[in-house]
């Protein structure tokens, strides 16, 4: 079966930092596109950054660039996201997606919080 785990999610306070993490099985997964996605309470998912299968290019949505990061290590199957200067606004469940597999994962609650 498809797998996709998400970690690293937790509570910060605004201006800090985490790194999320998305362990992937059941397919190949340098040749898939990856994405973060998340979602806020009583709002709909979003796109928040995808990565091509080799890590060459990178888009983010307009409200985390400068701020977030996200990479990939296919050796270990996982893709990450490195985010800084956490905001209120940021504070959502956060997802991993592979490109043209059709599975969640549970996803990680990141609160960002004073």
């Amino acid at each position: 079966q498809v797998q996709l785990v998400e970690s690293g999610g937790g509570l910060v306070q605004p201006g800090e930092s985490l790194r999320l993490s998305c362990v992937a099985s059941g397919f190949t997964f340098s040749s898939r596109a990856m994405s973060w996605y998340r979602q806020a309470p009583g709002k709909e998912r979003e796109l928040v950054a995808t990565i091509t299968n080799l890590g060459y290019r990178r888009n983010y949505a307009d409200s985390v660039k400068g701020r977030f990061t996200i990479s990939r290590d296919n050796a270990k199957n996982t893709m990450y996201l490195q985010m800084n200067s956490l905001k209120p606004e940021d504070t959502a469940v956060y997802y991993c997606k592979a490109d043209r597999v059709d599975s969640w994962g549970q996803g990680t609650l990141v609160t960002v919080s004073s």
